[in-house]
């Protein structure tokens, strides 16, 4: 059974968080008050994961990423933010945190985060020998506006940043969760044209046992369900440069909220470009905003 920390100086906040953990039945849930309390724990038993709040005496958030990402880089965290955090939070995703959910999403979204993470962090690494042998690979993908697809994609992804040593364990988390919040942005908002509140509708719907799918009935339908993803990925010894192109609509990238600005961390209005700015060196949009093109350079410490 994973091991998930959990570190708040709010012990009402820890016993939230870890009640929603356990309830799962899936997790053993172990607690720290800060970050050096944390530390001083892993270093007798590193987690599985992490969940942290970013607000903490003696070692916050911030510092317990970073030490994290030096000395435990297979240990994914997932950040707990509150209104006002945006600048610190967007600071610890860049230096090695693996997502976030907002303090008032927790219920909701909590979960869901954590069991992504856990999945993505445990890559199959079974071919990293050969592809650590290849100096360079260029794959293109033409794929239906099927999610199922995704997963896959991203696993593949991520052993071959892996073996070509592009990055470290964290790294590699990263990239395979900055590509996957791209693919999701192509089907779902841009071949599908699902809008967040839709999907936030559909999911309500159907725990209630109510409603059709709405993604499948979307599907179904045209012009939406005769729609590709293209997919371009370029890796070599220096850095991998990914092109995702959908079929819909597209919008105005200058609509996008800048980084760190209050509410960009709102899953409504930003999560997904949130975790790819920081997770990649560059993101950027065509005019038509139907295609993004994301590179992550070759980590130095690797």
């Amino acid at each position: 059974m994973p091991r998930v920390l959990v570190v708040d100086d709010s012990a009402v906040d820890r016993r939230f968080v870890g009640g929603l953990l356990s309830k799962a039945g899936r997790y053993q849930v172990d607690f720290a008050e800060d970050g050096s309390q944390a530390l001083s724990q892993m270093r007798q038993a590193p987690p599985d994961l992490i969940v942290t709040d970013l607000q903490m005496p003696n070692r916050n958030g911030l510092e317990l990423v970073a030490a994290v990402r030096m000395h435990h880089p297979n240990v994914p965290i997932i950040l707990m933010t509150g209104h006002g955090s945006e600048a610190l939070a967007v600071e610890a995703l860049q230096r090695g945190a693996s997502g976030y959910v907002p303090k008032p999403h927790l219920g909701d979204r909590l979960l869901e985060a954590v069991d992504e993470a856990l999945a993505m962090s445990k890559a199959d690494r079974t071919y990293d020998r050969l592809i650590s042998c290849m100096s360079k690979c260029t794959f293109a993908f033409e794929l239906d506006s099927d999610p199922a697809l995704i997963d896959p994609l991203v696993d593949l992804v991520q052993q071959m940043v892996a073996g070509m040593k592009l990055t470290d364990a964290t790294g590699r988390f990263r990239v395979g969760a900055a590509l996957k919040e791209a693919l999701l942005n192509a089907v779902y908002r841009g071949n599908l044209e699902i809008s967040f509140q839709e999907m936030q509708a559909a999911r309500v719907s159907l725990v209630e046992g109510g409603g059709e799918d709405l993604f499948l009935k979307r599907r179904s339908q045209k012009p939406y369900g005769d729609r590709k993803v293209f997919v371009d990925v370029t890796l070599d010894t220096g850095q991998a440069k990914f092109v995702i192109r959908d079929q819909g609509p597209g919008f105005d990238p200058a609509s996008l909220p800048p980084p760190g600005q209050p509410g960009s961390l709102d899953p409504e209005v930003g999560r997904g470009l949130v975790l790819m700015r920081a997770f990649m060196d560059e993101v950027t949009y065509s005019a038509g905003g139907n295609e993004v093109t994301m590179i992550k350079g070759r980590e130095s410490a690797v």
